[in-house]
């Protein structure tokens, strides 16, 4: 590993919580084509016991910091180039820590346009702003009256010339922008108005009409609601700095002008570098700035956003599964029907049909008669009913229904239907059901993500499963980089059945992807279930480094090898063999018997090539073997004649489903047709500073109402005691910065002059 490396790892080590060496050996991992969850699971011993939280991080970081020292070799070489390049400033580009910062010292030598600054320079107004400087005693007027030409008609025009010359100077003032920055992300205030005559068009952003706060303190999610309040034209969104300072000479004004080393000479010259200090603030500084707070705000609050989207889509993954039961999937629609799917354990289809029970139609009758065969033909244990439209309405038809059945009955639940119509409408589902109509796919796909939820959603876009907010504002690869490491790493933890997996779910393990999963579908198809791992070296483009990548996550069984049920890898085999062996019994007989191995000392069993933690890992997989890391199932039972929001009364106890999780409280279904929404200080009788510490998607609660704004569409739950119940703010704030303030309104279209360029410039980084 060279220096350059080294340090970065080094680097890496303090922010993963790790040491250098376990930071190294990841990196030569990863370098060398090994996946997050292989090196997680199977190289701890090289690695040291990394986790994948920590190998995630330690990837996007080292991604970073190359890019950032990719960056620095290029503006050393163009400076260089230049032949501007000093030993200081070198040492200085080379402790520059961000991008930020590097960019910041490269502004000087940066290629630029035609400036004022050089048009000045040009006009020979250069030396006129030197001596300025230098001396500040005398008075610029004088001094510019010599140099008064063809070109410069006066002193006015030439004092404007050297005040360009200096104001470049400061904007390129690595320094000067560093201390700006820092006093801008301490000071500045985030401040948001209601566009004048927009009050009405946009009253889902009332709350922003008249805000303002600290920028340091903005939530990820307030940022993003404010952004897309002004990309919609509702709001005028600002960075004030100084608003509220009175003295003539802003504090921000007093950095400019102490880079000038004017803020407290009299001198003639001092007083017109103040003069100076003060514009370069007001028209370029200050704005230059407030673009890169705002793009800097939004980069926090995506960050912020895609972790929150990431957790609840990987809780959402991780959700119990019914399990292999015979299963009937309910589309609900209205005046287009219910659509009907039946699919046996392994979630093939065997009966699809569609019924009429509401409007214009109303067969009601005819519709639970057709229910009723189906179940009865098909010995369907599980009814799925999609959670959109109709979803109520389908509901109570199939409760009366199972009421007047005899026993056993089926357990119906409802099932969330986000991506269920991108995945019907997809080329994947034209090619797994070439003969059935859109609208029935997803009857199946709601089926079949009742029973293996992570089976099944990995056939659908991750961002489309819709468990996060403001997506469609994030930036995209970013947002699909994250998710698509979500998937992989649930996978991955649950394991796939080798005979049984779809090509898209296979394409999600350890070492494969869509071309491999799809010669694997292909080669089963043709020869049968595989017998063993060692069979997948006998498929197309299946090499060894391949399987050593993914033969640890796919499970056969019933295989002519008892381990390759199990999650010991098969470069294990003979270390699991020599733990069976010290027990006396047969590997059958012993897989899942605690008792027989709980007598085993691990350290007995540690050799040159597999250490504690291998060990360790393989008796955990020989106790419980093809263990399951997902909870237990079970299902929310929604209140009887509760369907609608109408409905809701304050004081309601109801039981519902977490379907979505961020930073100030989780949304809930409690079957209205309108999630609501657990405020963090709701979620439970003690402080909670991160929601996911008492719920994640999926879970099943207990809430009560306190609050419903029917126009809006919002509901107040709480799941705190009633004794202890405050109602719910919808969002935190932090003290009014200015007390009984009336709505501030801009004109219609504008957003202020500062707004005007902060909008132009975001669209321009965007």
């Amino acid at each position: 590993m060279s220096q350059l490396d080294t340090r970065i790892a080094t680097q890496i080590a303090t922010e993963v919580s790790a040491r250098p060496d376990q930071v190294r050996a990841a990196v030569e991992l990863l370098d060398g084509g090994a996946t997050v969850p292989f090196i997680a699971r199977y190289r701890k011993e090289a690695t040291g016991g990394l986790d994948d939280t920590q190998l995630r991080l330690l990837a996007e970081r080292l991604t970073y910091l190359r890019e950032l020292e990719s960056r620095r070799a290029a503006i050393l070489k163009s400076i260089e180039e230049q032949g501007k390049l000093t030993s200081a400033l070198t040492a200085t580009i080379i402790g520059a820590a961000t991008k930020a910062e590097l960019e910041d010292l490269y502004l000087p030598f940066k290629p630029k346009r035609r400036t004022k600054a050089e048009i000045a320079r040009e006009r020979g107004l250069g030396p006129l702003a030197e001596a300025i400087l230098a001396n500040r005693g005398a008075d610029p007027v004088l001094l510019a009256e010599g140099y008064i030409t063809e070109e410069v008609l006066g002193s006015k025009e030439a004092l404007e010339g050297a005040r360009d010359i200096v104001v470049e100077g400061l904007s390129e003032n690595a320094a000067l922008l560093g201390q700006l920055r820092s006093y801008m992300r301490d000071k500045a205030m985030l401040s948001a108005k209601v566009l004048k005559g927009k009050e009405d068009a946009g009253a889902k952003f009332s709350d922003y009409f008249a805000h303002s706060e600290r920028w340091n303190k903005v939530a990820g999610h307030r940022a993003l609601a404010m952004m897309r309040g002004r990309d919609e034209g509702f709001l005028g969104l600002d960075i004030e700095v100084d608003a509220d300072v009175t003295d003539p000479i802003k504090p921000a004004e007093r950095f400019v002008a102490a880079a000038l080393n004017a803020q407290q000479g009299n001198g003639a010259g001092d007083r017109w570098l103040r003069e100076v200090a003060g514009w370069a603030w007001r028209t370029r500084l200050r704005i230059t700035l407030s673009i890169d707070l705002m793009v800097e705000l939004r980069e926090r609050a995506e960050v912020e956003a895609i972790g929150v989207f990431a957790r609840n889509l990987r809780d959402l993954l991780l959700a119990a599964p019914a399990g292999a039961r015979a299963t009937m999937g309910l589309d609900p629609g209205i005046r287009t029907g219910v659509k009907v799917a039946v699919i046996d354990a392994t979630g093939k289809v065997l009966d699809t049909e569609t019924i009429y029970p509401f409007q214009p139609r109303n067969d009601v009758m005819g519709s639970q008669a057709a229910i009723q065969a189906l179940i009865k033909k098909h010995g369907v244990q599980l009814i799925a009913i999609g959670n959109g439209t109709g979803s109520r309405e389908t509901e109570k038809l199939v409760a009366d229904l199972i009421e007047r059945l005899p026993a056993p009955k089926p357990t119906k639940v409802i099932v969330s239907e986000a991506g269920a119509s991108v995945y019907s409408a997809s080329a994947l589902a034209a090619a797994e059901f070439p003969n059935l109509d859109v609208s029935l796919r997803g009857a199946v796909s709601i089926a079949r993500r009742l029973q293996d939820p992570l089976a099944e959603l990995v056939k659908i876009e991750p961002r489309a499963i819709g468990v996060g907010q403001y997506q469609h504002d994030l930036d995209q690869y970013r947002l699909d980089r994250s998710l698509d490491a979500v998937v992989e790493d649930a996978v991955n933890a649950v394991g796939v059945d080798l005979n049984t997996a779809s090509a898209p779910l296979l394409a999600r393990v350890s070492g494969l992807g869509p071309s491999v999963a799809e010669a694997i579908v292909t080669h089963r198809d043709a020869n049968g279930p595989f017998r063993s791992r060692k069979a997948l070296l006998e498929v197309p483009r299946l090499g060894q480094r391949t399987f050593e990548q993914s033969a640890g996550f796919l499970r056969i069984t019933d295989g002519a090898e008892p381990l390759d049920a199990s999650s010991v890898h098969p470069e294990a085999y003979g270390l699991a063999r020599r733990i069976v062996a010290a027990c006396g019994r047969d590997l059958r007989t012993i897989m899942g018997d605690k008792s027989a191995l709980s007598g085993l000392d691990p350290k007995s069993f540690v050799d040159d090539r597999f250490g504690l933690p291998t060990v360790r890992d393989i008796l955990a997989e020989l106790e419980k073997p093809g263990r399951d890391p997902r909870p237990v199932f079970k299902t929310a039972t929604f209140a009887d004649g509760v369907d609608d929001i109408k409905h809701l009364v304050p004081g309601m106890m109801l039981e519902g489903t977490v379907t979505n999780v961020a930073a100030f409280g989780a949304f809930v279904d409690i079957g209205v047709h309108q999630d609501g929404l657990v405020h963090v200080s709701q979620l439970a009788d003690k402080f909670v500073k991160d929601p996911h510490e008492v719920v994640k998607a999926g879970d099943v609660v207990q809430v009560r109402v306190v609050e419903v704004d029917v126009p809006r569409k919002r509901i107040g739950l709480t799941m705190r005691k009633e004794s202890d119940n405050i109602a719910p703010r919808e969002r935190p704030r932090d003290p009014p910065v200015r007390a009984n303030q009336r709505p501030a309104q801009l004109a219609p279209g504008s957003t202020g002059s500062l707004g005007d360029m902060l909008s132009a410039a975001m669209r321009k980084k965007k």
